[in-house]
């Protein structure tokens, strides 16, 4: 089969994957799922993958195949697998977790101490085939489409986590800032928004992001390069701050506002990253503010949204290329060129 495969670590995209014929992966265990791919999302951690910035955190045995946003078709299961049979439309959660480990038990799937990420520490899914396990599938409901819906697995559950942890702070009437209508922040507002009453300000650098911020929820934007965030949110609260922000940028220029923007007792969830925390301890102390980070979500956090997905409370913004394009998707989403998600479809 065809897949695209990073052999070595570069900043050069343009040239950052290789399609090679590999061979089809065989099921090696009771568990296993093989997904025929119809859809595999292309997301920034894919570039900071290839730039080698995972290197350190995450064990990688080049050449491998990326690709960690898969939804397909079951094509063949083990022995012991009952959640899903071959032909079953199914999205795929990118860990692969152990079920028995202390986290695992207490629902913690980004935490397994045993797990295999697709497409950062074992084979993904830019490639006709993706071996993953029962543990990682959820079967689609009827009329969803595995090749739209592909992105939520990475993109769409990062950003549900986050909405989800904020929700819990807000309540009807507080302000929320959600920083970087991208392909992860338009996913992230409509979460907010089908979540909570809160009064959702969208900022970002580009007009046609604030436009899909309108779209869909945002109560108010906010072009930062043209206007300063701090005073516009306290304008809009009264000096009082934002309860909750969601920064889908994580750059030093976002993280550093967090001390302006955000009220007493609030958080500052940290979501795209690439940037650094430079604040004083003191700024912390003397707002009683958090920063939070957030890497992906559980498995039962995909499932709800794939329900909101079903439901049409969440849309998802995407564009398809051949897999043989991909290293002009690295390219595009570097220069940050690509409006919504990109799907790369197999060949």
């Amino acid at each position: 089969m065809e897949a695209a495969r990073l052999h070595e670590y570069t900043d050069d995209m343009s040239e950052a994957l290789s399609i090679d014929e590999i061979d089809r992966p065989e099921i090696d265990r009771s568990d296993g799922v093989l997904v025929e791919v119809e859809g595999a999302g292309w997301c920034q951690t894919d570039n900071h993958i290839i730039e080698g910035m995972w290197e350190e955190y995450a064990p990688q045995d080049l050449p491998m195949t990326l690709g960690h946003e898969n939804a397909g078709v079951v094509a063949e299961v083990g022995d012991e697998v009952t959640l899903v049979e071959e032909g079953d439309p199914v999205i795929c959660h990118p860990v692969q977790t152990c079920g028995i480990c202390r986290p695992c038990r207490l629902g913690e799937d980004m935490y397994c101490e045993n797990s295999a990420f697709n497409g950062l520490t074992t084979d993904g899914g830019f490639a006709e085939y993706l071996q993953t396990n029962e543990r990682a599938v959820i079967p689609l409901p009827e009329g969803v489409d595995p090749t739209e819906i592909a992105p939520h697995a990475d993109a769409g559950i990062t950003a549900y986590h986050a909405a989800k942890k904020a929700v819990r702070e807000l309540n009807p009437g507080d302000t929320c800032v959600v920083i970087g209508i991208g392909g992860l922040g338009h996913i992230g507002l409509q979460c907010l928004d089908a979540m909570s009453g809160a009064n959702i300000v969208a900022a970002d650098i580009k007009d046609e992001a604030l436009e899909l911020a309108e779209e869909v929820g945002a109560r108010h934007t906010v072009n930062s390069a043209e206007e300063d965030l701090a005073d516009v949110v306290a304008d809009l609260t009264d000096d009082v701050g934002a309860q909750q922000v969601v920064d889908f940028v994580g750059g030093d220029e976002t993280t550093a506002l967090a001390p302006e923007i955000v009220a007493a007792g609030g958080d500052h969830h940290v979501v795209g990253y690439g940037g650094h925390i430079h604040e004083p301890s003191q700024a912390l102390v003397n707002g009683e503010f958090a920063f939070r980070g957030t890497l992906v979500g559980k498995y039962a956090e995909l499932q709800e949204l794939v329900a909101l997905v079903d439901r049409d409370e969440v849309e998802l913004r995407t564009e398809r290329n051949d897999l043989d394009e991909i290293n002009t998707v690295a390219e595009r989403l570097e220069h940050n060129e690509i409006e919504g998600r990109a799907v790369v479809l197999p060949p």
